[in-house]
């Protein structure tokens, strides 16, 4: 995306495409809302994109049966910022469209560090404290693991945890995890809260935040 060819509509947008923002941590740190997908294509280009599910859904009419398509994507640059978004439409192309853009426009910053008892090798590799997120009926828990250990956790949100740059952790899945839009949006609502939760610097500097 170039700035060129984005007209911004928005007070984010208009401030990115003018360059008073250089870097999705400024973006976020204004607290005004992301709502054009262009502004994370300008700060963050190297961008990543995994398909989490594709479904058909059939929906049954007085004129027939119309057929649609609903698709879960996970976005991420693979140092620290994620989202996941859903898209539904008549057409796959379309439907895999909207998924990828409000993937962009939920993106969240992640904090990571080196939050075992057991390595403390300070590197930012996994989460730098245990956290806890929910969406529907699903909840999810991420525990910090050692350097080497990998990501213990289920297939459906493995992608959004390397999207993210933790590259060790535990997990743990309740509720519906069959359902993977909840499983992956429990899952980013757990990352979200490695910001979220406050904790005194000097706790910070143990656990080897990577600031």
């Amino acid at each position: 995306m170039k700035k060129k060819d984005w007209v911004p509509k928005t007070k984010l947008g208009k401030l990115v495409a003018s360059g008073e923002i250089k870097s999705m941590e400024e973006a976020l740190a204004t607290n005004l809302p992301l709502l054009e997908p262009e502004i994370v294509d300008i700060l963050l280009p190297d961008l990543k994109r995994v398909i989490l599910e594709r479904r058909i859904t059939v929906r049954v009419t007085d004129s027939g049966r119309r057929r649609s398509y609903r698709v879960t994507v996970a976005v991420g640059n693979e140092n620290g910022y994620v989202g996941v978004g859903t898209g539904k439409a008549k057409e796959y192309r379309v439907a895999l469209d909207k998924a990828t853009r409000n993937a962009k426009i939920n993106i969240i910053r992640v904090r990571r560090g080196c939050g075992s008892w057991e390595c403390g090798c300070g590197l930012p590799h996994s989460v730098p404290f245990t956290v806890e997120g929910k969406s529907g009926s699903v909840r999810v828990v991420l525990k910090p693991a050692p350097r080497g250990v990998g990501l213990v956790a289920a297939d459906a949100i493995k992608p959004v945890l390397q999207l993210a740059g933790i590259k060790d952790v535990w997990s743990k899945g309740y509720g519906n995890t069959r359902s993977t839009v909840n499983f992956a949006l429990a899952t980013v609502d757990a990352l979200r809260k490695t910001y979220s939760t406050r904790l005194r610097e000097e706790d910070l500097m143990k656990v080897g935040v990577d600031w």
